[in-house]
């Protein structure tokens, strides 16, 4: 009997310990990538606070779209839009910016319009008993369709593309946030207030017990689609910040502004530890590390390619769509069990 129970406290020691490291690589990848990424800056001379600042801008934009998202996730959804919900609300906050001069309305009016278009994914799927990523591809189009209608109309061209740009006495005004303390401010109090509802609200467990079984969730009681309307408002917050923070640091919205913000998301919080089912496993703090990461990445690889510009882009996604497989194939080594989670 005790020679079980000693065989049985062995076995659940390892799986501790297993547990414990595959938890912890998501950090130590983080902290791998940062330190390569400054020896290959000082290795090719690049300017170390240019590029530091640059990595700021990107990291800020996609933590911010992929803390709402990680809502979504939890659930066992994707939203694909996200992108275009960014690029569409900071086209409208742009505008809205020019015409008042006031940066509070800049706010205001990206995040209302993000918020607004999320909804209008959720409602529109409930009203109609219709998946979510079917509503989200539709959203994609017409919000994309939408903003590049905008931007041709508002905007002046160059060469072939159209920029809506901010005139000199706005970017006056911007300059003055446009600061690393203000925007890992925002980041900061968007962080803390998505981690307490998410961690210590009812909002969270549900919604975390939704992505588990959605079956058992709804035998108790749980609305899946009220639920599914307040992760979308969520990540709608998360997209408005976003844009908003775009127009902060970039001045200039253009079509191929937040372009590729969907699909970076996704993978993001996926190098942050999220699993891809959702449910109980999900972490908050996956978009803060995955963002970060994803970006750390992306960066060293254009670096590492420079030479190669014609095929720069797709090995850069190549090698990252590598890495997400091989990512999310270790992190679900720890999610192989008989049992039901806890």
């Amino acid at each position: 009997m005790e020679e079980l129970a000693s065989r049985n406290k062995i076995k659940f020691d390892k799986y501790r310990l297993k547990k414990l490291v595959i938890a912890l690589l998501p950090l130590v990848a983080l902290i791998a990538l940062f330190v390569a990424y400054l020896i290959i800056l000082n290795a090719n001379d690049y300017n170390v606070s240019m590029n530091l600042k640059t990595l700021l801008n990107q990291s800020i934009v996609l933590i911010l779209v992929a803390t709402g998202a990680i809502f979504i996730f939890t659930l066992g959804q994707f939203d694909i839009s996200l992108g275009a919900n960014t690029l569409f609300a900071a086209v409208i906050g742009t505008l809205a910016y020019k015409a008042s001069g006031n940066i509070f309305v800049l706010f205001l009016v990206c995040i209302v319009v993000a918020v607004a278009c999320s909804l209008l994914n959720a409602v529109i799927a409930s009203i109609f008993h219709l998946p979510m990523f079917v509503t989200t591809i539709a959203m994609l189009s017409v919000l994309t369709a939408l903003a590049t209608f905008l931007i041709q109309s508002e905007g002046t061209a160059s060469g072939t593309s159209f920029s809506i740009t901010l005139p000199s006495n706005l970017v006056n005004d911007l300059s003055a946030i446009d600061t690393p303390a203000f925007k890992i401010s925002v980041v900061v109090i968007f962080m803390v207030l998505m981690i307490f509802i998410f961690n210590f609200t009812k909002v969270g467990r549900k919604m975390k017990f939704l992505g588990g079984n959605q079956n058992c969730a709804k035998l108790t009681g749980i609305s899946v689609s009220l639920f599914g309307i307040i992760a979308f408002a969520l990540a709608g917050l998360g997209a408005g910040l976003g844009s908003s923070m775009t127009v902060v640091y970039a001045h200039t919205v253009s079509t191929t502004t937040a372009s590729s913000i969907g699909m970076s998301v996704f993978i993001a919080i996926v190098f942050g530890g999220m699993p891809i089912n959702g449910g109980a496993r999900s972490r908050i703090y996956s978009a803060l590390i995955g963002g970060i990461s994803y970006n750390l990445m992306t960066n060293i690889l254009f670096i590492l390619f420079q030479s190669m510009q014609g095929v720069r882009d797709g090995l850069v996604q190549v090698i990252s769509g590598i890495f997400f497989l091989a990512i999310v194939f270790v992190a679900s080594i720890n999610y192989r069990s008989k049992n039901l989670p806890r």
